[in-house]
């Protein structure tokens, strides 16, 4: 097992695919970690944040844009899938320990970040509390898929 390059942050997502009929499996993994407690609606908006940002640190992920069969133009997706998990929060306190110890790029969303209403309130809540004390609720992590499913342990696919 190299686990020097298991632990690196990744710098490209490899697709692997033998031949054109072959299923497309990624070497990276996005994956998604939320608290189990929360309601249907913060799990919806929780994910749409933690993973915004990450074209913008790994374009590689990012897709083509699309277009319908009248030629209608629509923005790009990431090429490949998000996966999402939930667990306890002391699940997801272990979770994001294991990723920064394992630099991998991540995002996260507190507790605090429901009562805020816009982008430089989320980033004072944040910048507020000591990484120890965050009360997480959702974590998003990319990179090699071995690293991604060891900061994982212990979630499990969300429902």
């Amino acid at each position: 097992m190299n686990t020097e390059n298991e632990n690196a942050a990744p710098n490209a997502t490899q697709v692997t695919a033998p031949d054109e009929n072959a299923p497309v499996r990624f070497d990276n993994k996005i994956a998604v970690l939320l608290r189990e407690d929360l309601e249907t609606w913060q799990r919806l908006n929780v994910t749409a944040f933690l993973v915004s940002g990450l074209g913008t640190v790994a374009p590689e992920v990012v897709g083509e844009p699309y277009e319908d069969a009248d030629g209608t133009p629509y923005m790009p997706m990431f090429r490949q899938p998000v996966l999402v998990f939930e667990g306890t929060k002391e699940v997801l306190t272990a979770a994001h320990s294991r990723a920064l110890s394992r630099a991998l790029p991540r995002s996260l969303f507190t507790s605090d970040l429901f009562a805020t209403g816009n982008d430089r309130d989320n980033r004072a809540a944040v910048r507020a509390v000591g990484t120890g004390a965050l009360d997480l609720v959702g974590l998003a992590v990319y990179g090699p898929r071995n690293a991604v499913d060891k900061v994982l342990k212990g979630a499990r696919m969300h429902p």
